[in-house]
Order: structure tokens, then sequence, then C-alpha cells
């Protein structure tokens, strides 16, 4: 059987901006094979694909089992999109454990042990460095053709690309420091003219896995949400929520139009903000082990960042002689005004995606 790799050609054609409806995973299932069956091409699936919302999590054992039903590159670069949108969701009923939540005092020792293994395992990991390989979606924009240095991914120049949906951009390989579970953001030092090229970047430091937990402990917000298969695996779910006063959440855009009274833009700056929010951490109930983390972000409505969800999957690596709990795999879904605070006003909103990889993991100094 077909198996989806990270790798496909972007081959997209325009559709209308038809309203999008909520479906499942088996409706998408469904979908596809009603398609496949109508012998549709691979940009009338994709269009097709463009008219839906999940609202249940996309895994990826369920993409590799609709790799028959994929007619091609289009279709496929739709199914990363529903994927990336729906990583924060809860799976289908049917693949959730049906195992009766453990009593309180079983609960609170499981927490008991993720919140030591934060902070005298995760917290004290050993320098390592990575190779960090991001593909970028984005709607509201034209897809820029960069050179495709992963896996044999690349953008098409000659293809037409519908601005209105969500579409593959580019892929960024990038070096990264991990520094006691804390991961060093290169961006900061980029001279990119982010903003003004039609992009946003992130340059906060996103969240991380110690003080999240010791955040969630202090708010005394923990609370048992379900089972869940994490890796394979079972893993404990809870939910969390952090308020304003107890974040020490730092988030940091790059960038956003300053404008003149008569609607001329001046130049570009940053929004920064500390924001409170809520999430789910996934725990190995054997060892403690943190093994996903999902924060979503709690803007207000007046801010020009809408949106901010984040997943972060943690899988063992060997480094050198020793195994390593580290970062696998991080979504990253957001919504922006890209006028700012400017004369554009707030009318318009930019979604972009980001999916990540980390690969090639070295003991640091």
């Amino acid at each position: 059987m077909r198996r989806f790799g990270w790798i496909f050609t972007v081959l997209l054609a325009t559709s209308p901006a038809w309203a999008a409806q909520n479906i499942t995973v088996e409706q998408l299932k469904a979908l596809l094979t009603t398609d496949q069956q109508a012998k549709k091409t691979d940009a009338d699936v994709a269009n097709d694909l463009k008219q839906v919302v999940l609202t249940e999590e996309l895994t990826t054992p369920v993409m590799n089992d609709f790799a028959p039903l994929v007619p091609g590159s289009a279709t496929l670069e739709q199914i990363y999109v529903l994927e990336a949108k729906s990583a924060v969701l809860p799976p289908p009923a049917p693949d959730i454990p049906t195992a009766p939540a453990p009593d309180a005092a079983t609960q609170k020792a499981l927490l008991d042990k993720a919140m030591d293994y934060a902070s005298k395992t995760y917290a004290q990991l050993p320098a390592v460095t990575a190779t960090k390989t991001t593909i970028r979606f984005q709607d509201s924009v034209s897809a820029m053709a960069v050179p495709g240095n992963h896996s044999g991914i690349t953008a098409d120049p000659r293809m037409a690309i519908d601005a209105q949906s969500i579409h593959y951009i580019n892929t960024t390989p990038t070096p990264i420091n991990i520094r006691n579970g804390i991961e060093d953001n290169p961006l900061v030092k980029d001279k990119t003219p982010w903003g003004s090229n039609g992009y946003i970047a992130l340059l906060g430091q996103g969240p991380v896995l110690s003080t999240v937990l010791q955040e969630a402990n202090a708010a005394d917000k923990l609370a048992w949400l379900r089972w869940e298969n994490v890796n394979g695996k079972t893993a404990a779910a809870f939910s969390f929520a952090v308020d304003k006063k107890k974040s020490h959440y730092a988030v940091n855009y790059c960038c956003f139009p300053e404008a003149d009274q008569d609607g001329n833009i001046k130049g570009w700056s940053n929004y920064k903000a500390t924001i409170p929010y809520h999430g789910e951490i996934f725990v190995d109930p054997a060892t403690g082990i943190v093994v996903r983390l999902i924060t979503e972000s709690d803007f207000k409505t007046s801010d020009v960042i809408h949106k901010e969800d984040q997943r972060i999957d943690y899988l063992p690596v060997a480094v050198g002689a020793k195994t390593l709990v580290l970062p696998s795999k991080s979504i990253i879904n957001t919504e922006v005004v890209p006028t700012g605070d400017s004369g554009g006003g707030k009318s318009g909103s930019r979604h972009t995606l980001f999916t990540s990889e980390y690969k090639s993991y070295q003991a640091g100094s």
C-alpha cells in the first residue's frame, strides 16, 4: 500500500469561495471514495476538499489508509492542510480507548509523575542540535517558487494558485539548538522583510514544556480529559488553563504595517504580548513522560492575532550513546489580520499553517 510521505508537487486550479462544510473523518473518507468512483480528476478532488472543515483529528494512520483514494499531489496537499487544521482536535470516537477514567488518586499520581518529569528530566536535558524542516501553507497570497530540499518537495511556479484557499508556499530547513528543553529561535536574527513580503514570522519562543506544566499546576485548573492513543501507545490526557496573571507565554509576530493619517505605510512593527492560554497534556502513564503538548492561545477579539494553536509531539531519539525524548513534530495554526492596526482596518484575516519535523539530532555544546 502506498503511504504518505512529505513529498508532493503543488498542482492547483482556482475554485469558487464556497462556504465550508463541517464533516467527520469518516465522511471525509466517504467523500474521497465517492470522488474516486466518479473518476474525478486530482484538481476536482482537491477543490472538493477545500470546501470542508474537519470536526475531528485526522491522524497519520488514517491518512495512510486514505492513500489509495488520493488521485494526485493537489489532493494530497489539501489532506495535509486538513491534518494541520485538525491537529488539536480529539480523534474520532472509535479511535479513543474505552477504558474507564482512573480514580482521583491515580490521576493525581499521574500528574505528579508528569510534573516531576518536566522539571527534573526535560528541563535538565543536555544541549542538542537538530534540523527543523518547516512546511508553510497559507491563504490570500501567491505561492513563492522556492527550491524544495526536503524529501523532494518543490513549488511549481507555472501552475495557477487559488489564493482564497490554503495552499503550499515553501519548505524551509533550519538548524536549531535545544538547551534544557528550550528551542532557540534563529529567526530573531533573520533579515527577511516579513510582513511586506506577504508572510508572517513567529519570533516568540513558543510553549516550553516545563514552564507550561508549572503554570498549569499553579493555576490549579488541571483536569482529567480522556485516554488517547499517541504514537501507538495509550496516554492519559489532561486539560488545563492558564490566565494572563500566571502566564509567561510570550508571542512575537513579525510584521504589521504602521500607517500615517493618509493610510500610507510608513513602516512595519512586531506584535508582542504575554497571553493567557489553555490546552492539553498527554502523559505516558507508566513513566510520566509527556508525549504530546497542545496549547491554544486566548487572544482578545480586538487583537491583530486571532489564533495560535500549537501541537508538539515528543519521541525517544538516539543522541550519541543516549536516548532522549525530544520534539519530533510540531504543527502551528495561526490566524492574523495582515493590515494590523493600520488604516486598512481589520476587514480580513490570513491563515498560515506551519508543519515541522525535527531530524538529525546531535549532541550540542
